[in-house]
């Protein structure tokens, strides 16, 4: 049972972050225009130095922390950042919730 609700749990949550990419590509479209392409591809490099660089150090930390609370308040807080995508309208802004 437990497992079961943390499997979909994770499946939920990846389907919201593919969605949340899709979201990013067409948000990048109507703000940038022309520079679309440029602006999604920031945006995107931004995620990965976020999880290679950040991703770590913020495990060793995490590793002390209660997990079930961990997991709940990363996924609202992955919830605001996409409920915020809406309310963007600068490119600069893309960058820091991408960066969240």
């Amino acid at each position: 049972r437990v497992y079961r609700h943390l499997f979909l749990a994770q499946v939920i949550a990846l389907i919201g972050t593919g969605l949340t990419t899709v979201a990013l590509a067409l948000l990048a479209h109507d703000l940038a225009e022309g520079q679309a392409g440029v602006v999604l591809g920031t945006a995107l490099a931004i995620k990965m130095v976020a999880y290679v660089g950040i991703a770590p150090l913020v495990g060793a930390y995490a590793s002390r922390l209660p997990r079930r609370t961990l997991l709940v308040s990363l996924d609202l807080l992955r919830a605001a950042v996409v409920c915020a995508l809406p309310f963007v309208t600068e490119v600069w802004q893309i960058y820091v919730l991408i960066f969240l």
